[in-house]
């Protein structure tokens, strides 16, 4: 997968994030920009036959849309937790913490789900290739992220 390709990917997806406060038609152009953009580096890097495409892309919709409820979820935890990183209780920032842990392990819980199911129609080599581009592109955004949401802050000592 070329930089270029990561970076377009980043940004169609941070868009999408970004795009849940404005018009829910910029949000719905944001998300099928984001989505074609990783429809195109999956199938430039797993290497499909036609056979297999055939039974690949209506599964990896499947997988897409299972993917993107995980993905609003973790988007509305990041909005959460921008609007209150500076005054977070430790009680706050524990929940917090739990949410993320929560939103990690069931993207988790979908490509498990989801393992069976592409191994059913596809060469094991193409499955891991698949998985592997996937969490690729899952940890190109998941950095570019990173970046953008700050630190939680202590609280400031009256002394």
């Amino acid at each position: 997968m070329g930089a270029w390709a990561a970076v377009a990917v980043t940004a169609c997806v941070l868009g999408s994030i970004a795009a849940a406060q404005e018009a829910p038609t910029q949000k719905q152009l944001d998300i099928a920009a984001s989505r074609a953009q990783r429809r195109a580096i999956v199938g430039a890097n797993t290497k499909l036959t036609k056979e297999q495409a055939k039974a690949f892309w209506p599964l990896y919709e499947q997988y897409e849309n299972a993917m993107d409820r995980v993905d609003k979820r973790h988007a509305k935890e990041i909005k959460e937790y921008a609007k209150n990183y500076q005054n977070l209780t430790d009680d706050q920032a524990n929940k917090k913490l739990d949410e993320v842990m929560e939103v990690a392990q069931a993207r988790v819980d979908v490509q498990k789900e989801f393992i069976p199911k592409f191994r059913a129609v596809l060469p094991g080599i193409t499955v891991t290739r698949f998985f592997q581009v996937d969490n690729n592109l899952h940890a190109l955004v998941q950095g570019q992220i990173a970046q953008l949401v700050p630190l939680a802050s202590q609280p400031e000592s009256g002394e």
